[in-house]
């Protein structure tokens, strides 16, 4: 909100004369202006006893002294008579109409005691007397702003300002008289014109801001703010002002600056506080946030907004619990509190209490339908937890605000319910544009970098047990040293283990970075002289966004961990493949495409399998039946998939389909859907998480895997194929939906891939009532896994790295970034 800034003029010398001499005898028979002259001594020595007596006296000389009530009233205002003042005032007023001063000051008694309308009255008489005084109208355009009276005060100021042609003070009250009508364009006009008038006004500067913001104009607010904490370096609402629009752009580092400066400045209020924990929120540093925040509560009382603040520190720093205590305290203050309501079923999820946070993002979708996400929350809790209930009547909703722009759904929760490329870059559009926008300074500015290799980063939370490494282990070894230096930048969590101390030996250098800011981290990538940074994360969970958003490296990549286009200007390619990416589905991809020829994903030939393999009857499975497997997280599975496998377990006796389990819920909600679909729930078998070695051994068991669709098997493709079990997919039409049909075509099995729901039903049925087929495919699996392109990472990173020589070479010579294949090796 803005200040009103007025001026307070001082009138009390107006009628001062001479003074006479010091000591006069009280029945000496002055005349009325003798005994004036006296008073005026005695009240510029502060003897305000004295100075009445003498004033009065020189009104019982002559009634009709005007000076003489002027001055009196300037002793009775200042004694605290003000009643007696007034009169005097008004007494002074009444024998020279033209004493404008003395209405004005019997005015601000007035507003003084909180008589308004006596206020308005004296200074319009006021301005009567003596259109040319100035403070008059200033004040009653200032009462009448203070009173809403907002036409009054527009059609006194329109006045004010052909009379007061160089005044700068009108046309900033009617920029005032602008804001309180909620017209933010016209009053920046307006502050405009003052500013012109008078450059150095840092409240208007300020005031200009607001309206700036409010107008929609965030560059020339965060000019103005800027120009407004030049002039008064302690200015703390400026200060403030200026931190909350640099917060706004993501410029953390400068906001905090402002607004240290403005608790330096004095500004103690909650509000500060709040900030200054937002923008340590964002810097990483959690300590601070979380004691910014209890100065909050300690200044202000209590808030649901700070404790919602207080629980995202929590959430970032994994203590999940604390987090949850955190929002509950926030919707006891707020029941209604939609951020709250968001971020506690989030944290619900995170706990893997799904029947906790199921209703939590109902009653956020009832109380907030527009809220950011909410639809999407609902959305993907329900999946994780194979709740289908309302999901098309959901997905409509998530459809149409996509369509319309808003933030619905986030990514990554559409690409289990979407197969829509268009549908997928719009939804990573609007949260690229909200979440990651790009940073107005970026930390590259084309040099031009001369190393003897070309120096890759690869950026990424799951330099661990997790399945990017799985995948990526050995390309990571595998590397030309001669050529590439190779750089990790771990963000994630310090998991030690056998997996981390192989790709800790795997890169030239590893740097943690886990505790810092995103613009930190781009900073050291920027100073490292990074050719290329890729990004492996993308819009997953714990990745890192914001640090591509500072354009730290020539070339920005995105890679492996997100299965479709990112949105955003900044990453420069994607790595994929013509299977992947459907012909004319190009324009639905902000990067440039770098197409592989044999598939886009890597893969580590080095996973063991366990020598030791369990039993179908250790793992709940019959011991003659054909076994349908999915070992694809829960939330993938459709419900017209399901009907399909629901299908297959009706027509093929004695079959079951073995699933992992996520959630006992989920577990629960599958085996309920198989009731109603007349199959006995028992004929869904699950299995819990194992070791990688363990789970790869396992898939012996399985007779076929079953994709899921619009979300296929990823990784998990892999891990089938390499452990043996084939595959059947059907294939859809963007990036996410089209993965197990490139993994299967660089295996050698395009037999496996069907188009459609009635060839992927037949296909299964087909395979598990003809056994000869099937061990016909596994044969050709096995002879092919060895030698195929889909386990040959040798093969894959001569090619990658022909890419990444592309890719440096097009930046070395100043082109922009474009698409192109790579030439598949002889």
């Amino acid at each position: 909100m803005f200040k009103w800034f007025r001026k307070t003029s001082s009138a009390g010398d107006v009628a001062a004369e001479p003074a006479g001499p010091e000591v006069l005898p009280a029945d000496a028979g002055l005349s009325s202006d003798a005994y004036k002259s006296r008073g005026n001594v005695h009240y510029a020595e502060g003897r305000l006893d004295e100075a009445a007596v003498c004033f009065r006296q020189a009104i019982a000389a002559d009634a009709g002294n005007g000076p003489a009530h002027f001055n009196l009233a300037l002793v009775l205002r200042d004694q605290e008579q003000f009643d007696a003042a007034v009169a005097s005032f008004t007494e002074a007023l009444r024998i020279d109409a033209s004493m404008a001063d003395a209405a004005h000051l019997a005015g601000s008694i007035r507003l003084q005691q909180g008589d308004t309308e006596a206020a308005l009255m004296h200074f319009r008489a006021a301005i009567a007397s003596d259109p040319s005084f100035e403070p008059a109208w200033e004040d009653l355009a200032t009462l009448l702003l203070r009173t809403a009276r907002l036409d009054q005060a527009k059609s006194l100021l329109v006045l004010a300002m052909d009379r007061f042609p160089a005044s700068a003070e009108f046309r900033q009250f009617m920029g005032n008289a602008h804001m309180q009508e909620g017209a933010a364009a016209e009053a920046a006009e307006r502050f405009r014109q003052a500013i012109a008038l008078k450059p150095d006004m840092p409240h208007v500067l300020n005031n200009l801001g607001i309206a700036q913001q409010e107008a929609g104009d965030a560059d020339g607010a965060l000019r103005s703010f800027e120009q407004a904490c030049s002039l008064a370096p302690d200015f703390a609402d400026a200060l403030n002002n200026l931190g909350v629009a640099l917060l706004a752009r993501h410029r953390y580092e400068d906001a905090l600056k402002a607004h240290d400066a403005a608790v330096s400045a004095g500004d103690p209020s909650s509000h500060t506080h709040m900030n200054r924990g937002l923008a340590l929120t964002a810097l990483r540093r959690w300590d601070e946030a979380l004691a910014a925040f209890h100065a909050c509560l300690a200044q202000g009382g209590p808030s649901a907004s700070v404790h919602n603040h207080i629980g995202m520190v929590q959430t970032y720093r994994g203590r999940h619990e604390e987090a949850r205590a955190s929002y509950l305290r926030a919707l006891a203050i707020e029941p209604d509190f939609q951020h709250a309501l968001g971020n506690l079923g989030t944290t619900l999820n995170l706990l893997n209490r799904k029947e906790e946070a199921i209703p939590v993002f109902e009653r956020l979708v009832r109380v907030a339908p527009e809220h950011d996400n909410a639809i999407g929350f609902l959305l993907g809790a329900r999946m994780h937890a194979c709740d289908w209930a309302g999901r098309d009547d959901l997905m409509r909703l998530a459809e149409a605000a996509i369509l319309a722009g808003r933030q619905a759904v986030v990514p990554f929760v559409l690409l289990g319910i979407s197969d829509s490329p268009e549908l997928q870059w719009r939804c990573s559009r609007a949260y690229q544009q909200a979440k990651f926008p790009a940073a107005q300074q970026p930390m590259w500015q084309g040099e031009r970098y001369v190393h003897d290799r070309i120096r890759i980063a690869y950026l990424s939370a799951d330099f661990h047990n997790h399945a990017t490494a799985f995948l990526m282990a050995e390309l990571f070894e595998l590397h030309d040293r001669d050529r590439f230096e190779t750089i990790a930048i771990s963000f994630g969590p310090v998991k030690t283990g056998e997996m981390r101390e192989r790709l800790e030996r795997a890169f030239d250098r590893f740097i943690e970075v886990g505790e810092n800011s995103d613009r930190e981290i781009a900073r050291l990538v920027r100073d490292l002289e990074v050719d290329i940074a890729v990004d492996l994360k993308g819009y997953t969970g714990d990745a890192r966004a914001g640090i591509f958003t500072h354009r730290a490296a020539p070339v920005q990549v995105s890679y492996i961990g997100y299965p479709g286009t990112m949105a955003a200007e900044y990453i420069d390619y994607a790595i994929a493949d013509h299977k992947v990416i459907a012909g004319g589905d190009e324009l639905w991809y902000t990067e440039k495409l770098v197409f592989m020829p044999d598939t886009y994903q890597v893969n580590d030939a080095k996973r063991r399998i366990a020598a030791a393999r369990p039993s179908r009857t250790s793992a709940g499975l019959p011991q003659d039946g054909f076994v349908f497997c999915c070992f694809n997280n829960n939330y993938k599975i459709s419900p017209d998939v399901f009907d399909i496998w629901m299908r297959l377990l009706n027509r093929v006796p004695g079959s079951v389909v073995w699933l992992l389990q996520d959630t006992p819920l989920a577990a629960l909600n599958l085996r309920r859907e198989a009731a109603r679909r007349g199959v006995d729930p028992e004929r869904l078998v699950f299995a819990g998480r194992a070791p990688l070695d363990a789970h790869l051994a396992r898939h012996a068991l399985a007779d076929l895997f079953l994709d899921t669709l619009p979300c296929n098997a990823h990784t998990t493709t892999s891990d089938a194929l390499w452990a043996g079990l084939p595959v059947l997919t059907r294939r859809g039409r963007s990036f996410q939906a089209r993965v197990a049909s490139s993994l299967l075509q660089a295996a050698g099995l395009p037999e496996l891939i069907t188009d459609d729901a009635a060839s992927y039903e037949a296909l299964a049925f087909e395979l598990a009532t003809t056994p000869s087929r099937l061990k016909a495919l596994r044969d050709k699996l096995a002879v092919n896994r060895d030698g195929c392109a889909l386990f040959d990472a040798d093969r894959f990173r001569r090619h990658l790295e022909s890419a990444y020589t592309t890719m440096w070479q097009l930046s070395q010579a100043g082109e922009s970034p474009k698409s192109f294949d790579v030439e598949p090796l002889l």
